[in-house]
């Protein structure tokens, strides 16, 4: 019988699971919601338990869609946000928060909580801030860690188990507490070159005692992407998701970084393949990564990385990113008087609000190059949860400019045009910071939700000045916990190889040029003048007290 895989994803708002064959086509998907909670002060939680029946319901589902046999799937990865789990020493989750609610047992990466315990740690000029692009982000989990500490010191005592969500995923699939190079590097500080974690930065931070006992609480084994994990499938866990006990597998990824997998080495229809080291794979869900690998150690002020090894082995990884994406933009147009009606008459057209915007924009323009000149006279910085890259300011607003008393759905069209517009001058940064730095990209790769837009995809092209390339599969990032599961099972010798071989470019497009490009240079500087006010406006304002 043939073999298949399963990539397992877990976002910020559902647990993914994908079949795929042995050349990266999809047979079958499924979802299901995860439950959040948000209250006061930035706190962002949800349960580690309803993530897991979130992942089973899903993998039941796409499993029965495909029609393969359990004992044909042969491999299987994990890919999650960068969030907070708690566990006890029985792997009971502990409550993180004020609801004092165990089964809220996840500080999921969006929150804020921690943004004073941020700014300590990086007052203290570590030396592994350089390889977070010099300051560490409240996103990351040393802050929360701390804070934990500093705020729930009886549940910091009790924990046994502080894990990255995609972790706990493959430890409650295999009962390995081993974990993945690339969510420890990408998030807890560890020293992926030099196989260590810097027990010097932990007691000077007053985390000393994750350093007890070889750093048994936050991983002793960190190992590679891909690695098969225990004896695989353990056969509760195999029980609850239908597959076979001992089904492989691989030591996890972060989610962006799960797509960065499954699109770094696409084929085009010519037989070619992208060069690694020229393009960015721009990963977009409610918030955007920017990941690009190099062959050498680059530091690019306010990116993230390098990192080694954290994406695929061989190469370093630079990680940028914008942190509210989607998000930015679902709440923008929430904004306008006209959203009620605009919405209602989406839904009548049975389009989500997206496309339906989109093909009213493509209306009054007349053409995907003109689209984006509706916006000539609204400016969006979509800051809404900080900037991420390349300023590494998480106190930052968004802006709006160029509002009047226009109420009409076609104003609604042209606001949410000039936040696509924001978006990509966020993303024309982080190219242009590491271009600064020798990076010779000339390509992004995009996945996600916003991918499947023919218009964002131009207006990215046109802002960024770079070609855009489209992946064949749906599913990206699904694609790269199957690859992941392909290499734990020894299908494929290498991520590299199996990505080759399951990865493939569906159509690539270029910049307008031209009259579009000299638009999109003037808008440009007009959102960078507005990121400045923004920055001058607070500091007025904190001087006032």
């Amino acid at each position: 019988m043939a073999d298949h895989f399963i990539g397992i994803d877990v976002g910020t708002g559902s647990a993914r699971a994908g079949v795929f064959d042995s050349e990266g086509r999809l047979l079958a998907s499924a979802k299901r919601a995860i439950s959040i909670w948000r209250e006061e002060g930035d706190i962002v939680e949800q349960s580690s338990n309803d993530v897991w029946q979130a992942v089973v319901f899903s993998v039941r589902e796409a499993m029965r869609q495909s029609g393969v046999a359990p004992e044909d799937v042969k491999g299987l990865g994990f890919d999650a946000t960068c969030s907070l789990v708690v566990l006890d020493g029985e792997g009971r989750p502990l409550p993180v928060g004020p609801s004092e609610d165990p089964e809220r047992n996840i500080i999921v990466w969006m929150d804020h909580r921690a943004l004073d315990q941020a700014q300590r740690i990086n007052a203290g000029g570590y030396d592994v801030l350089r390889y977070v692009g010099g300051r560490i982000s409240p996103e990351m989990e040393t802050p929360k860690l701390l804070w934990l500490k500093e705020n729930r010191p009886q549940v910091f005592g009790a924990a046994a188990h502080f894990f990255d969500l995609a972790d706990y995923l493959s430890w409650r699939a295999t009962g390995s507490t081993n974990r993945s190079v690339c969510t420890v590097t990408c998030k807890w500080t560890y020293l992926a070159h030099e196989k260590r974690w810097d027990a010097g930065y932990f007691k000077a931070i007053g985390l000393g005692e994750l350093a007890e006992n070889d750093f048994a609480r936050i991983g002793t084994e960190v190992v590679d992407i891909a690695t098969p994990l225990g004896n695989g499938l353990t056969t509760d866990a195999a029980e609850e998701l239908g597959l076979a006990p001992g089904t492989p597998v691989g030591a996890s990824l972060i989610d962006a970084h799960s797509g960065g997998v499954g699109t770094f080495a696409g084929r085009r229809a010519d037989g070619t393949t992208l060069a690694p080291e020229r393009q960015m794979a721009l990963i977009m869900g409610t918030s955007a990564c920017a990941m690009t690998l190099s062959r050498e150690a680059t530091f690019v002020d306010g990116v993230w990385g390098p990192y080694s090894g954290a994406m695929v082995p061989g190469f370093w990884l630079l990680e940028g990113g914008q942190s509210a994406y989607g998000a930015a933009l679902d709440h923008l147009v929430t904004l306008h008087p006209a959203y009620p009606t605009v919405k209602a008459a989406a839904d009548t057209a049975g389009q989500s609000l997206p496309a339906y915007l989109e093909a009213q924009a493509l209306a009054l323009a007349g053409s995907l190059e003109e689209a984006a000149l509706l916006a000539r006279s609204v400016h969006v910085v979509p800051e809404f949860l900080g900037n991420r890259a390349p300023y590494a300011d998480p106190e930052a607003t968004a802006v709006i400019d160029g509002l009047g008393l226009d109420a009409s759905p076609a104003s609604l069209v042209r606001l949410y045009v000039a936040g696509l517009c924001g978006l990509c001058y966020g993303t024309r940064q982080i190219v242009a910071a590491e271009q600064a730095k020798g990076v010779p990209l000339d390509t992004l790769v995009v996945s996600g939700g916003a991918a499947v837009s023919p218009l964002f995809r131009q207006i990215l092209a046109d802002a960024t000045g770079l070609a855009v390339a489209l992946p064949q599969t749906s599913e990206p990032v699904l694609l790269g916990g199957a690859i992941v599961g392909a290499v734990a099972a020894g299908a494929y010798p290498s991520i590299e190889a199996a990505a080759g071989a399951m990865s493939r470019i569906k159509e690539t497009i270029s910049p307008a040029g031209g009259s579009v490009a000299a638009f999109h240079e003037a808008k440009f500087k007009a959102f960078c003048l507005l990121q400045d006010a923004d920055r001058e406006i607070r500091g007025l304002m904190r001087a006032a007290g």
